[in-house]
């Protein structure tokens, strides 16, 4: 087998977290069998841990930025030098107030053709 034709993403933020959410799901699930909503709670409070841990490791460079990255890069135990400055596009980036802050907007009108950069949030006629 040649190894690897393609990123499959693993990553330290990917494993981690689908392995305390199967830890979380199984409480979960036990708590069902049993009837204990205890259990059932706890189980549920350990899957949204693992959203958090999820998030925190990728923030730190051990998760993978949407779309393909290069070759290089695919090994599981290299981080994201990308991470700190935030990643296009990604959601969970976004939530952490990285990433690009401001937006290009065309500015029609009189002067129609200028560009004007700045966040497009709370302005009216969106531009910043």
């Amino acid at each position: 087998m040649a190894g690897h034709l393609y990123d499959e993403g693993h990553t330290v933020a990917g494993w981690v977290g689908t392995g305390i959410a199967t830890v979380g799901s199984v409480v979960v699930g036990l708590g069902v069998c049993v009837v204990s909503g205890p259990l059932v709670g706890g189980g549920l409070a350990v899957v949204a841990l693992s959203a958090l841990v999820t998030w925190a490791l990728h923030l730190r460079g051990w998760g993978k930025p949407p779309g393909a990255r290069p070759r290089a890069e695919w090994g599981m135990r290299v981080r994201d030098s990308g991470a700190r400055g935030g990643h296009p596009g990604c959601l969970g980036c976004r939530m952490a107030g990285r990433g690009a802050r401001a937006g290009v907007v065309v500015v029609g009108g009189e002067g129609a053709g200028r560009v004007a950069v700045g966040s497009t949030e709370g302005s009216p006629g969106g531009v910043g």
